[in-house]
């Protein structure tokens, strides 16, 4: 025993035969290391399956080609910029527009991008791959590949048809949007005054049986509140909202989704997968973005040679001219969406569907292309989700549903 050891000890003993109490050495305080919230962001988002249901990458390359296996001067999504952000399932959207129909192109304008998402990935197999299933997707995420499954948006294609929809499964598709901004032959539009079927068509009803029965998710983004509950009360399995957010915050917005329909998708066991677009999260935005479409379909009426797809592709940077830019909305706009949601249900049934690609120059600071979804990750973790709630909301949810529905599919008899 040392000498100074000796003293300490001694002393003490003298204290105690005095009748005091010697005092205690206290413990050395252990601070806790400092998380680095943006590098823990970084590494949940690259470590897990992340899934973005909406990518409108097909559209944007039919109207202006490029290589996104390489990095791009123009767009939202590239390999490069989606590999630093962790996305490795963007579903590519399979948009035909609402016009195409009466001109009966539809069906033709869905095969020609489905050929061009072929051939974006045979022309880098080390990057890309087509997934079909879930299953697809993990041994492709195992595998360091970039899974593109394929979701239809606007059921025009289908053309009145139901063997259209066995083409289409065929072809890859594993989500059909019914209808997109006009009413169509399937379905009411939530954006279109004009409804004729109070919901679902005749045909559109047995178009959802059968999507049921080939194991395509129903996808209820861009239907009418009349059509949504219809699929909800014929839906066997469970259905997602591709990219929608939540009407609470954009009251009247009917292309959102109110609180009723929110829990009753959960109650269904399915997702919604939040809209990045600053018009779907934010009031202030969505006021410019209804003037915007006001100012729009005047600008229609005045040339009748333009489409209907003028106003949603197009028209912005003419508005802009003359009533500037774009109130953009925060990423907390956007998270307080994914709050919204996870209270009204659970952290079970909300994901990921940005519109990247899809919704012009609209997108959120700090969401402005696939890069960025480690800044919605670090946002999640500021608001208290746990890591394994956030894998939830990257992926797994979408892939629960997905499971689902091939599930009842390979247990449903044939039609025929």
């Amino acid at each position: 025993m040392t000498n100074k050891l000796l003293i300490m000890v001694a002393a003490a003993a003298l204290l105690v035969a005095c009748g005091k109490e010697a005092t205690p050495v206290e413990e050395p305080i252990v601070e806790e290391p400092i998380v680095d919230l943006a590098t823990e962001a970084q590494r949940i988002a690259k470590s897990s399956i992340l899934i973005d249901t909406h990518v409108d990458v097909p559209f944007r390359l039919a109207r202006t080609p490029e290589d996104v296996s390489r990095a791009t001067e123009s767009g939202d999504f590239d390999y490069p910029r989606a590999l630093r952000g962790g996305l490795n399932a963007p579903f590519m959207s399979i948009y035909t527009g609402a016009d195409l129909e009466a001109q009966g192109l539809s069906r033709k304008a869905a095969d020609t991008l489905i050929d061009l998402v072929e051939d974006i990935v045979a022309g880098a197999p080390e990057k890309l791959a087509i997934a079909l299933t879930p299953d697809d997707v993990r041994a492709q995420f195992d595998a360091g590949i970039m899974s593109l499954p394929l979701g239809m948006e606007n059921g025009s294609p289908i053309d009145g048809d139901l063997a259209n929809l066995q083409h289409f499964y065929d072809r890859g598709i594993r989500y059909v949007t019914p209808a997109h901004s006009l009413s169509n032959h399937i379905s009411d539009s939530s954006y279109d005054t004009n409804r004729p079927w109070g919901g679902l068509s005749q045909f559109g009803r047995e178009v959802m049986v059968e999507m049921n029965r080939l194991g395509i998710m129903i996808d209820v983004s861009h239907v009418s509140d009349d059509a949504f509950w219809q699929i909800m009360e014929l839906s066997e399995t469970p259905v997602i909202a591709s990219h929608s957010s939540a009407r609470h915050f954009t009251p009247g917005f009917e292309r959102n989704m109110s609180d009723d329909m929110i829990v009753a998708l959960a109650e269904n066991g399915g997702v919604i997968q939040i809209n990045f677009g600053s018009t779907f999260v934010n009031q202030v935005s969505r006021d410019y973005g209804d003037a915007l479409m006001a100012a729009g379909r005047e600008y229609l009426a005045a040339h009748p040679e333009l489409s209907e797809e003028f106003i949603y592709r197009s028209f912005g940077e003419i508005y802009e001219k003359e009533h500037g830019p774009m109130p953009f909305a925060a990423i907390d706009d956007v998270l307080d969406h994914f709050d919204h949601v996870v209270k009204l249900t659970s952290v079970d049934n909300v994901g990921i569907g940005s519109d990247f690609d899809g919704v012009g120059d609209t997108l959120p600071i700090g969401l402005k292309d696939v890069s960025q979804y480690p800044n919605l990750v670090e946002g999640l973790l500021k608001r208290g989700y746990s890591e394994e709630d956030i894998r939830k909301i990257l992926g797994e949810n979408l892939l629960r549903v997905w499971e689902a529905v091939e599930a009842y599919a390979a247990n449903k008899p044939s039609s025929t």
